[in-house]
């Protein structure tokens, strides 16, 4: 059972750690936004990976692997909302922090902050692939005489851990870099940067097929 955890632990580590989209937003969010953005970010992509990892524990992302129609529904969701995101960071860049929603009034920032999370949220459960991966990783980990589904709902969560640490060392490394990272200029360029990674990462996922 230790050799198992320890397996899935090294195993999740590595690939929440490979970039992709939700790495890109969380690093985009907090860079140009502010750490508590980024924050409500990674939090609402964990959300989203441990609503994945449920419906893998009680066999709902089954019905992704096995149908073409259903996992088809969810990828173009989730393609075209990461082409809307990065079209819109192309087509109208900021050139300052102020030029996003987030005042320092307690009630607006708090709107910002839920906009931050739902957007984190969306960006990671409009992606199939991400349902199909816990259904093909996690019975990997799982030992002989388990509860099944018990068992893949405490691996999931450990990968929402893993995931959060790591977010949060992101967005603990953009404080040094506050003020570079506020200059207009650097503001617009990550903006036109993150914008690219969204329409690249829509156009890859529009262009999946089940595994």
């Amino acid at each position: 059972m230790l050799q198992t955890f320890v397996l899935f632990i090294v195993a999740a580590g590595l690939l929440t750690m490979t970039p992709g989209v939700d790495t890109a937003m969380v690093l985009r969010t907090s860079t140009s936004c502010g750490t508590r953005q980024g924050t409500a970010a990674a939090f609402g992509i964990c959300l989203g990976l441990l609503a994945w990892g449920m419906c893998a524990a009680f066999g709902l992302t089954a019905l992704l692997a096995a149908s073409e129609l259903a996992f088809t529904i969810v990828k173009w969701a989730g393609a075209a909302y990461l082409v809307y995101l990065g079209a819109k960071l192309l087509i109208k860049p900021r050139s300052s922090v102020a030029a996003d929603p987030m005042p320092s009034e307690g009630t607006v920032r708090l709107r910002a902050e839920k906009n931050a999370f739902g957007r984190g949220f969306l960006s990671n459960i409009l992606n199939p692939k991400v349902g199909v991966f816990y259904v093909t990783f996690l019975p990997q980990f799982i030992p002989h005489g388990v509860n099944v589904a018990g068992f893949s709902l405490l691996l999931a969560g450990i990968h929402v851990l893993i995931t959060l640490a790591w977010f949060f060392l992101l967005i603990a490394l953009t404080v040094p870099l506050g003020r570079f990272l506020a200059q207009p200029s650097v503001i617009r360029n990550l903006d036109r940067l993150t914008g690219c990674v969204f329409v690249g990462f829509g156009l890859k996922l529009a262009a999946s097929r089940r595994a």
